[in-house]
């Protein structure tokens, strides 16, 4: 019998047992309202650079983001596989190589930040004039903002890893605190910095980088009080080279995914940035709108992976089917729902970021092309994170691929060529239909039951 101290293991979920529609909504709910506090401080962001330094800065800081996401896409892999080697073991109730799994990946992510940061440092202006970032004066604050979040990376790395433990155990739960910690400090500070102080991007780069570092060394500081079997020391190493290299059998799909997806999106971006910076701004600003309608999708795509590792760790394959169905309908229906709601509001919520005629017009273009097509994203999801909490990740990684290179950018292109850029959003519709069909194909054909990491008699 495993000892449990007092006021230990709290929050944790044992989700091989009880109803899957019951489990993976009461997981994805604080999943749901993390992700909207994430997404407020980052809405926070693009509201003060729109309103109070730009539209050039706004177009400057959204740019930006496809690279940071690249060059940052390994280490988030190998956290997504340690987030599923962490649920497959505690589904199998091995403590033990739950706390060892925590140890290995933290000493990875120490050793290769430096080295991370400084290709990033240098690769960003490149990057940037590579995806044709207007010398406008939009290409020098991009570049100092990326600066300035390679410098703060660690923070970015080290919350999500302590998210991943934690919803590899089961709590949705905690990554609350850790978010409403990073909310209250960057939305302060992107106010302080940028109207008092005038510091412009500079300012709202440094205020994130702030937030991000203090959310993560305050998860470390509860994770070690409140978990007794996971001891995080950064001053002490531990590290498994036989679960490192697992890590990176399942993580390296997932970032090379990451990565290729990043890329495409480079190679939107350029095409966006090739039409000025109203429409860069537009397509930005939107991005923001976007995220809050795809948040509900990867609340219970979270959900659903954690959901399936457990259960694939207590060899449990039934309740995988179970719980896919459960998991696809309230996604599909969420995305419904709020597509519904975002839709007629898309000039409105606009208006947010910017009064100019023309960026409120592209970032229009862009959410009226998209929203209508949410279901066929939450499938493609709802696939792809089930066949990770298995420990099959190749297949959700061609999935993207396909969707990618395939159909959104290809077709994006066309339909701007012959039909105008106003629609060519409407190329993301045929790549999420694809992928779906490559995932859903997969799936059906039950190979991913040879993929669990515990082996059973």
């Amino acid at each position: 019998m495993e000892k449990r101290r007092s006021g230990h293991r709290v929050n944790m979920t044992d989700m091989t047992q009880g109803n899957p529609y019951r489990l993976i909504l009461l997981f994805s709910l604080p999943l749901l309202f993390g992700n909207v506090l994430q997404q407020l401080y980052n809405m926070v962001d693009s509201i003060v650079v729109g309103n109070v330094i730009g539209d050039k800065a706004l177009a400057a800081v959204g740019t930006g983001f496809p690279i940071i996401f690249m060059m940052s896409s390994l280490f988030m892999g190998i956290g997504v596989g340690a987030t599923v080697m962490i649920s497959q073991f505690y589904g199998a109730k091995d403590l033990k190589r739950v706390n060892e799994t925590v140890g290995t990946i933290y000493t990875a992510m120490i050793v290769g930040i430096l080295p991370l940061s400084l290709i990033g440092i240098l690769a960003s202006k490149p990057l940037l004039q590579l995806i044709k970032v207007p010398d406008d004066g939009t290409l020098g604050m991009a570049h100092t903002y990326m600066i300035i979040i390679f410098i703060g990376m660690i923070g970015t790395l080290g919350y999500n890893i302590n998210a991943g433990i934690l919803q590899g155990l089961g709590d949705s739960k905690t990554s609350l605190l850790f978010l409403a910690v990073a909310t209250v400090i960057n939305i302060v500070l992107d106010l302080l910095f940028a109207i008092p102080l005038r510091m412009g991007v500079a300012g709202v780069a440094l205020a994130t980088i702030i937030a991000q570092i203090s959310s993560w060394i305050f998860g470390i500081r509860f994770i070690n009080k409140h978990y007794d079997f996971i001891h995080i020391q950064l001053h002490k190493f531990f590290f498994d080279k036989k679960l490192f290299a697992q890590a990176i059998k399942l993580g390296i799909p997932s970032g090379i995914q990451q990565a290729l997806f990043s890329v495409g999106i480079m190679v939107m971006q350029s095409l966006v940035n090739s039409y000025g910076f109203n429409f860069m701004a537009g397509f930005n600003g939107a991005n923001k709108i976007d995220t809050f309608a795809f948040m509900p999708i990867q609340s219970f795509t979270t959900a659903m992976t954690t959901y399936t590792g457990q259960n694939v760790g207590a060899g449990n394959h039934s309740r995988v089917y179970q719980g896919i169905r459960a998991g696809t309908v309230l996604s599909v229906g969420c995305s419904l729902l709020v597509g519904a709601v975002l839709y007629p509001l898309s000039g409105f919520l606009m208006q947010m970021f910017s009064k100019s005629p023309e960026v409120i017009e592209a970032g229009v273009s862009y959410l009226h092309c998209v929203l209508p097509f949410y279901f066929l994203l939450a499938i493609v999801f709802m696939f792809n994170s089930t066949l990770r909490g298995t420990g099959e990740t190749i297949i959700p990684m061609i999935s993207s691929f396909v969707a990618l290179w395939f159909a959104r950018v290809p077709i994006a292109y066309f339909i701007a060529e012959h039909w105008g850029k106003n629609y060519l959003f409407l190329s993301y519709g045929f790549g999420w239909a694809l992928g779906s069909l490559v995932s859903g194909i997969y799936f059906a054909t039950g190979r991913w039951k040879r993929k669990s990491l515990v082996h059973h008699e």
